[in-house]
């Protein structure tokens, strides 16, 4: 029960929040705003959908492709300061959402990457993405500064990988049998 609580628990916090949240429209505003927020998140989810199903089939597929283990030589734990680069250039590499970078990560994790690549990763992924520097801060902030903006947060994904591997918590990607004691 606990570990299916754990394994759940963003789930279970975001249900709570929106019965209450749901709970309050109606009470303060009645049923029509109710149903009217209904169909705001209905056109959420049909928006987000898409991208949803191509990061799992992308997700899947690489299980498929990524036999376990494969990894370990260039992004595991004895990989050292490589592993974490090369996290780094794929995560800055990596287009796409949260939808798209998330499955994946947990098939990096699967495939043998340890923790401190997966964070490289995800922090590359979120901070210097190729696709976000390019579309959206070269040309909103101009190329100067998105090169400053991108140049300072350069090395934060390997700093955070190489603290990651450095802090004592056990981590079992979801999906893998977990170790016997």
């Amino acid at each position: 029960m606990l570990r299916t609580l754990r394994r759940h628990s963003s789930l279970a916090i975001i249900l709570s929040i929106g019965l209450v949240s749901g709970s309050l429209v109606w009470v303060l505003h009645g049923p029509e705003a109710f149903r009217r927020a209904l169909g705001v998140a209905w056109g959420v989810f049909l928006t987000v959908l898409p991208a949803l199903l191509a990061g799992l089939l992308l997700a899947g597929s690489l299980k498929q492709l990524i036999p376990p283990g494969a990894l370990a030589k260039w992004m595991g734990a004895e990989s050292g300061a490589r592993g974490l680069l090369v996290a780094t250039l794929c995560g800055m590499a990596m287009p796409g959402g949260p939808m798209a970078a998330f499955p994946l990560v947990l098939v990096l994790a699967q495939a043998g990457a340890d923790r401190g690549a997966l964070i490289a990763f995800i922090v590359a992924w979120a901070l210097n993405g190729f696709q976000r520097v390019l579309v959206w801060e070269v040309p909103l902030l101009g190329a100067d500064f998105a090169l400053l903006r991108f140049l300072c947060g350069l090395p934060l994904s390997v700093i955070a990988g190489a603290v990651a591997r450095r802090i004592p918590v056990a981590w079992v990607p979801p999906g893998t049998p977990e170790p016997r004691a």
